[in-house]
């Protein structure tokens, strides 16, 4: 286990009827933006619950955060930040609205002409304008994280950075909320969240033994509870896990003291930029393929993966390692997502070598945890995924 420093400054408040809370946590004197996305949640009762509990606030509203935050938007929310003198961010939504916030309260104390010169260059945002979250929908874990994705239309780019000062203040997660959620966005969040644990687990043996069984706890759990939460989004006790478990998967506590890969998302964002895929299935994509082209590198944490996730006990370590990837292409079938890119786009001849294009004027010339999977390498891995 390499050393580490871990500081989540995040504070948690979850359970049943906990978005009236909400109101202890943000300045008496705030002049507060509630951010929100296409407006489920004024037909699922969150959003009746925050105006309730910020009657006596000073609260301006902005909605129409999409489910790729877009910069264009995010801009016009921007104006209504200065404009209106806004001290205090509230995301009301998943993690798009999340991430949009994220990114607003770095634009707000920006003090450069163009927001996106510092999405670009992926520094570490060091201050931002104070933010809270009320989340309503599991998957991304960025309600108790420091990350964030943005998308940009006009020029087909899906863009990851982060930093200390993008960790919300405090964040509520009441389970209850997930009832109204359509299953194609529940099996997204699972698929979600069970990539994330992947992408800090399925690296190679670094000694973190702790690290390893809390990734496995949430995997396990995850595969548990999914039949569960998708027959009924109104079981508390599998909505409560399944919202815990994806905010576990992604708030720092797995990755510390182990490596990590992220190339799956990396590749995955791309697809998502070029053809507008759900996040979720772009990982259930390029993982397999990226763990079979990968294979060797990452045999022995797949067969682990293999023995304590899925019970796979027959065969050495190579035949433990490839049914593990077998089994886990199964599960993403299992949950109905599709898991080759043919199955969303007709016109995916050329993507591979875009995307090895796009990484190569970026400098990306080491991705993954050992900071060697080139650009030709991430084209092969595409190129499988067809």
């Amino acid at each position: 286990m390499t050393n580490f420093e871990f500081k989540n400054p995040t504070k948690i408040i979850f359970g049943k009827d906990t978005i009236k809370k909400i109101i202890e946590e943000i300045p008496s004197d705030a002049k507060i933006l509630m951010l929100y996305g296409g407006g489920s949640i004024k037909k699922n009762g969150v959003y009746d619950q925050v105006k309730a509990a910020l009657k006596n606030a000073d609260l301006v509203e902005f909605g129409g955060i999409p489910a790729n935050p877009e910069y264009a938007v995010l801009m016009d929310a921007l104006k209504i930040i200065k404009e209106e003198k806004i001290t205090y961010l509230l995301a009301v939504g998943g993690g798009s609205v999340i991430d949009g916030t994220k990114f607003l309260s770095a634009a707000a104390v920006y003090e450069g002409d163009e927001p996106w010169d510092f999405v670009k260059k992926r520094e570490p945002i060091k201050k931002g304008m104070p933010f809270g979250t009320v989340l309503t929908l599991p998957a991304t874990g960025s309600e108790m994280n420091s990350g964030t994705v943005i998308s940009r239309k006009e020029t087909q780019e899906k863009l990851a950075f982060g930093g200390p000062a993008l960790f919300p203040q405090f964040s509520v997660l009441d389970p209850q909320v997930i009832t109204s959620i359509p299953e194609r966005q529940l099996v997204n969040g699972i698929t979600d969240a069970f990539t994330h644990v992947l992408e800090q687990y399925m690296t190679y043996p670094a000694g973190g033994f702790l690290q390893d069984r809390f990734a496995e706890g949430i995997l396990q759990t995850l595969i548990e509870i999914a039949p569960r939460v998708i027959k009924d989004p109104s079981d508390y006790e599998a909505a409560a896990n399944f919202m815990w478990s994806c905010t576990m998967a992604l708030n720092g506590l797995i990755q510390q003291g182990v490596p990590g890969d992220w190339a799956v998302h990396m590749m995955g964002h791309e697809l998502t930029a070029m053809y507008g895929i759900d996040h979720a299935r772009t990982l259930a994509v390029v993982a397999p393929s990226h763990y079979k082209y990968n294979f060797e590198a990452k045999k022995e944490k797949l067969a682990q993966y293999g023995e304590r996730v899925w019970n796979i006990t027959e065969g050495n370590v190579d035949d433990k390692a490839y049914a593990a990837i077998e089994r886990t292409e199964a599960f993403f079938k299992e949950l109905g997502i599709d898991t080759k890119l043919s199955d969303y786009t007709s016109d995916y001849e050329g993507t591979a070598e875009k995307i090895a294009q796009r990484f190569t004027d970026r400098g990306w010339k080491g991705l993954g945890e050992r900071q060697a999977l080139t650009p030709q390498d991430a084209e092969k891995i595409v190129k499988m995924a067809y």
